[in-house]
């Protein structure tokens, strides 16, 4: 899935055990035909931490993320549900920085261009 936004904040790195580490990512989001702006937190884990270490507050970014759900006991027996949106891309709109836009893979765009150099393993080989 998928949506654009405006970064509205993003939290520091939070180490929840030793081992896991995860990041929040609020985005404010208004759905088409809306006059009013949701606040939608995103969460990135482990090594994706690091997609929100260029964004700033009010950028436009498009966010690809996972849906997840899961069910959770507790010692009385009640059922919880919870929700969560994983972030595993993000991709820089309109008014970010040229630069920042073209250092794909710090975005999360792990989507090589064959044949451009920094992308190209035989990049150096003559074609004959």
């Amino acid at each position: 899935m998928e949506i654009t936004g405006k970064v509205h904040e993003v939290s520091e790195i939070m180490e929840i055990k030793e081992g896991f580490k995860k990041r929040e990512l609020i985005v404010e989001y208004v759905s088409e035909g809306s006059q009013y702006s949701d606040f939608l937190k995103f969460e990135a884990i482990q090594d994706k931490v690091s997609l929100f270490d260029k964004l700033k507050v009010g950028d436009e970014i498009e966010v690809a993320f996972n849906l997840r759900g899961r069910a959770w006991t507790d010692k009385a027996g009640k059922v919880s549900y919870f929700n969560s949106m994983l972030a595993w891309r993000i991709r820089p709109l309109g008014n970010m920085k040229p630069a920042a836009q073209v250092d794909n893979e710090q975005w999360g765009n792990t989507t090589a261009v064959p044949g451009t150099p920094e992308n190209d393993e035989m990049s150096d080989d003559l074609p004959f």
